[in-house]
């Protein structure tokens, strides 16, 4: 009994000690945002602002146009998601519950690209975009234009797949029993209408995990928009925060509160879905 009380004790120990690690740059980032420079340039350190400027929040949002920037986000980002539950699902579906020849194989495949690393493939479908047939000024052979290049379609598009969401969904489906095919057939489903009727309200978890996961690399994305967009208004987000930036100075506070707005959906959105997301995190390792 005892050992097994100062076992608790350490966990809970060693997770409070992770928490602190956790926040703590989080704490950082929004004290920084309500100090002015002279306070962050000052010797002594304060995590609390000796006087909270909430202005800089108003001054960091009249640096660029803001509500541009934020529409593009939400636009991509919302845009992937959704079209990542769609095709990820009825992918990880099919892998888990059809039967066919090549099935193992393509999914080994499909595994690739988690193995791949994505800096390793930007070059080519940079590439690939850049001589989309019809698109930017392009022919029918791709020639004469800049494709999806500097466009929304651009930046969507390497976004929209993923061999991890794939994975997620197959290992969710493998914990159905087999009795829930029977049930779709004696019902007169077919297998579309038992994916649609049976298993997606079944799996609420697994939607939740990937639209947080998905959700959070799209809108946290900085290289990616860096190399294939030029036009300021076609910026997301993180590539606004370069304006804070010049050639020799960075404007602390204003960098703090603009980065502080952009965590935010980011955190509502975790946070609204964090029970299911754990739950679909877990379930989805339980079956290989």
């Amino acid at each position: 009994m005892e050992k097994n009380l100062t076992q608790k004790i350490i966990v809970s120990v060693l997770i409070g000690i992770i928490c602190i690690v956790m926040v703590y740059p989080f704490l950082i980032m929004v004290s920084t945002s309500l100090k002015s420079m002279n306070e962050i340039r000052a010797i002594e350190f304060s995590l609390f602002p000796k006087q909270v400027m909430f202005t800089n929040y108003a001054q960091a949002m009249l640096r660029g146009n803001w509500a541009r920037y934020f529409f593009n986000s939400f636009y991509i980002t919302a845009l992937s998601v959704i079209i990542s539950v769609i095709i990820n699902s009825l992918a990880g579906y099919s892998f888990a519950r059809l039967r066919f020849r090549g099935r193992n194989t393509l999914f080994m495949i499909a595994l690739v690209g988690i193995m791949v690393p994505p800096q390793i493939t930007m070059l080519p479908v940079f590439v690939v975009l850049k001589y989309v047939p019809f698109a930017g000024g392009n022919n029918i052979f791709g020639q004469g234009g800049i494709g999806w290049i500097d466009s929304h379609m651009g930046l969507l598009a390497p976004y929209i797949a993923g061999a991890f969401g794939v994975f997620l969904f197959r290992q969710f489906f493998l914990n159905f029993p087999s009795a829930l095919d029977d049930a779709a057939k004696i019902d007169g489903l077919n297998r579309f209408q038992a994916f649609i009727k049976i298993y997606v309200p079944l799996s609420g978890p697994v939607f939740a995990s990937l639209i947080v996961l998905k959700a959070t690399a799209t809108w946290n994305d900085y290289t990616w928009p860096l190399i294939v967009l030029t036009d300021d208004k076609l910026y997301t987000v993180q590539l606004a925060l370069s304006k804070f930036r010049d050639e020799f100075t960075v404007d602390w506070h204003l960098l703090m509160a603009g980065t502080t707005l952009i965590v935010l959906p980011l955190l509502i959105t975790f946070l609204s879905l964090q029970k299911y997301f754990t739950q679909g995190i877990v379930t989805s390792g339980i079956k290989g």
